[in-house]
This record gives structure tokens, C-alpha cells and sequence, in this order.
């Protein structure tokens, strides 16, 4: 095997899906809870979705921040609409969207005259594989041998709220 074990050996081999079903190589069916790991939770070959990304592909697959596009500018008029914050940030991955509401609390707790502002996770969580984030993972035995981690995180259990 030539990836990198991040999350144990690998004993299923994901074929096709449909729905929120995947299939493996040997044809059993599962239901996926998983959503890519929270990351991509639209399902599988849904006919909206693939022409909508079809669509898109044919024009511009990615494009930077730097630059306006006007399917980025719809959706986050839209999530601006319906959420009542004032703008939206766009990211790539889960461990980015977390980078960033780090920063957005840190900054935050600066502008209000905390110096040393803490972010409280809670314990067995995971929040990405970024320095930051693991830092912020309250799931100990993810944190072995990264030391020194980043500062300003503490970790609570969920039974004392």
C-alpha cells in the first residue's frame, strides 16, 4: 500500500454509490454515515448534483479566492440570507473551516482585550489534521508525537455541562 495509514488498515474498497448507499468490491451495500467525513455530505449520483457539477466543470473547475465567480457570489448570497451573518467564508476542507473559526475566536478575543484568549474543546473530539486544529483535538492519543502542539485550547468533558 502506498497511502499513508491515517486511520488504520484499510479492509473495504468502495466501488459506486447511489443515494446515501455505497457498494464495495465484493457487492455488499452500506448505508453511508460518513458523508466523507462530514466533508462532502450530498450523496452519491444524484442526477441534480452531477449535472450541476458537470455543468460547472465544462466552465471553471476551481478558482481562487482572489477572484469573483458568479455561482460563489449566488451561494453566498444565499447562505448570508438565510444563516443572518454578514458574509461567508468559502473553504476547501473541513481542517480550513476549522483553521478559520479558530483565527475568527482568537481575533475576536483580542479585539476584546484578551490576550491570551482559550478555545474549549471537548474531550474524544477531532477537529483536522492541521497543527491548530490537533491542538484543539481533545482525543489525546491523536495528539502522541506532535509536541509542542499549539497553545491556547482546553478541554472539558461534556458530563460536567
Amino acid at each position: 500500500m502506498t497511502l499513508m495509514n491515517t486511520y488504520g488498515n484499510r479492509t473495504t474498497t468502495l466501488v459506486r454509490g447511489e443515494g446515501p448507499y455505497v457498494w464495495d468490491s465484493e457487492g455488499k451495500r452500506y448505508l453511508d454515515a460518513l458523508s466523507g467525513i462530514a466533508v462532502c455530505g450530498l450523496g452519491y449520483s444524484h442526477p441534480a448534483v452531477t449535472k450541476a457539477i458537470t455543468e460547472q466543470a465544462g466552465k471553471l473547475l476551481h478558482v481562487s479566492n482572489l477572484y469573483n465567480i458568479e455561482p460563489q457570489i449566488a451561494a453566498g448570497k444565499a447562505l448570508v440570507e438565510i444563516s443572518g451573518m454578514d458574509n461567508i467564508f468559502f473553504s476547501n476542507s473541513g481542517a480550513e473551516a476549522n483553521e478559520a473559526a479558530l483565527k475568527l475566536a482568537r481575533k475576536f478575543g483580542n479585539e476584546k482585550g484578551i490576550n491570551a484568549p482559550e478555545v474549549i474543546t471537548t474531550e474524544n473530539s477531532f477537529h483536522g489534521r492541521t497543527m491548530a486544529t490537533l491542538s484543539a483535538t481533545g482525543n489525546k492519543k491523536i495528539k502522541v508525537g506532535f509536541a509542542p502542539l499549539v497553545s491556547g485550547f482546553c478541554t472539558r468533558s461534556l458530563r460536567r455541562y
